[in-house]
């Protein structure tokens, strides 16, 4: 019988190789630089001052083991799950595909920031955006496995499809990917738009749904008069009808939002608050200061993924099949 705790394992017998390569990297003075990062001894993007140390920028790289602290516990959770034979009464329930998916994506992110902040290369800001883009793409694209009852096999296709695309776009034309967009910041509206429709699905909700996207920006500072007054830039605000073009059921389950969803909810947004302070021309910059913004921001987004993992195992069944999708639902 496999043991539940294989997966435990690997995830440290990948942070076991992640860090004896990193420190090799670092010993070896790394390799050149991303063309917008500061040289030796200079304040970083992200404030801190550029070490000639193994990481160019200590606090805000250590700053990232909150996410393997974080994705560590969720194995253990899904561990126990399958140890005690806890009834899998949802996909985030013991070691099944997608719960693996994301505490791994989750724990990943941290390595990957880690190279970034550690190394100034663009191959640790490509391998940083295309971690982000993987765990934002699990929340709203899961949504909409339950919405439009897709098999889990179609969730992994879309999902490895978009974010395979993703990172070699990303590699060719950097974080416009040719096209102005940014997928990380449109995906987060992308996952409230789903998560509406997931609580309040309507046939006239599905129409409407795409107006939610442009409260979610407003909340970062994109007003919709803004996007409006330049379409040519904001062209992507069409993507704001995605969820409600394939959230064709409404959902056979439902979830407790309180306390994770609104815990991770406002534990992200003090942290994206926190991380606007943290850059070197802002005018509480310290960077040669212990205490780094960005390195909070990496702490408390690393607790809005445990709080969204706990969210999502909340959900269960209200009479009809909750996973008609996985195994019997379209494709």
């Amino acid at each position: 019988m496999r043991s539940p705790y294989r997966p435990i394992v690997y995830a440290f017998s990948a942070l076991a190789g992640f860090t004896v390569l990193f420190i090799a990297g670092g010993v070896a003075g790394w390799w050149t630089p991303a063309a917008n990062e500061q040289a030796i001894g200079e304040v970083s993007r992200w404030c801190e001052r550029v070490s000639g140390g193994i990481m160019r920028e200590p606090v805000n790289t250590l700053g990232n083991l909150g996410f393997v602290v974080a994705g560590l516990a969720m194995l253990f959770v899904l561990a126990r799950d399958a140890r005690v034979g806890r009834p899998q009464t949802n996909r985030f329930i013991g070691n099944q595909p997608l719960a693996l998916l994301y505490a791994g994506v989750s724990l990943a992110l941290g390595p990957a920031s880690m190279l970034m902040h550690g190394s100034h290369t663009f191959f640790g800001a490509w391998i940083d955006n295309v971690s982000m883009v993987a765990y934002i793409l699990i929340l709203w694209m899961y949504n909409l496995t339950v919405l439009g009852r897709w098999k889990d096999r179609t969730f992994f296709v879309v999902y490895g499809g978009v974010l395979g695309a993703y990172a070699g776009a990303y590699w060719v034309f950097g974080s416009g990917l040719g096209i102005g967009l940014d997928l990380f910041g449109v995906s987060i509206a992308l996952w409230i738009i789903a998560e509406v429709l997931y609580r309040f699905w309507s046939p006239m909700l599905r129409l409407a749904s795409g107006l939610v996207g442009f409260g979610v920006a407003s909340v970062f500072g994109v007003t919709p008069s803004v996007m409006l007054n330049d379409a040519g830039q904001y062209w992507w605000v069409v993507l704001f009808w995605l969820p409600g073009l394939f959230a064709t059921h409404a959902s056979a389950s439902r979830r407790t939002y309180t306390p994770w969803y609104w815990a991770g909810i406002a534990s992200f947004l003090v942290a994206y608050a926190i991380w606007t302070t943290g850059t070197n021309d802002h005018p509480l910059c310290n960077p040669d200061s212990l205490l780094q913004s960005h390195a909070a921001w990496h702490l408390l987004t690393a607790f809005a993924t445990w709080c969204f993992f706990m969210f999502l195992r909340s959900e269960s069944r209200t009479g009809v099949d909750a996973r008609a999708g996985s195994s019997k639902g379209d494709s």
